[in-house]
């Protein structure tokens, strides 16, 4: 069993900025891909970023430019640097892992006041 455990969601103002972290633990065989998806309210769930365990990235239209996806293999950890932020971004952002399936965050609130 593998658990994710994201940290760092919390209230900004617009044009502000925020770090998500996502620490995996337990029964890891090898994680491959990691990344963040989110949800607004009455949205459907979408991707914002990936990283590949080599540290190829690839982001959501709606937010290349602003946010930087990072990864430490030693740790287990990927990280959403979130910079410029819009009331737009405000959803819930989940993080993911791939490691022979896929394992899912809890979810963390990241909410952009205007």
């Amino acid at each position: 069993q593998v658990q994710l455990v994201e940290s760092g969601g919390g209230l900004v103002q617009v044009g502000g900025s925020l770090r998500l972290s996502c620490a995996a633990s337990g029964n890891i065989f090898r994680i491959n891909d990691m990344g963040w998806h989110r949800q607004a309210p009455g949205k459907q769930r979408e991707l914002v970023a990936i990283i590949t365990r080599g540290g190829s990235t690839n982001y959501a239209d709606s937010v290349n430019g602003r946010f930087t996806i990072s990864r430490d293999n030693a740790k287990n950890t990927v990280y959403l640097q979130m910079n410029s932020l819009k009331p737009e971004d405000t959803a819930v952002y989940y993080c993911y892992a791939v490691s022979l399936t896929y394992y899912w965050g809890q979810g963390t609130q990241v909410t952009v006041s205007s």
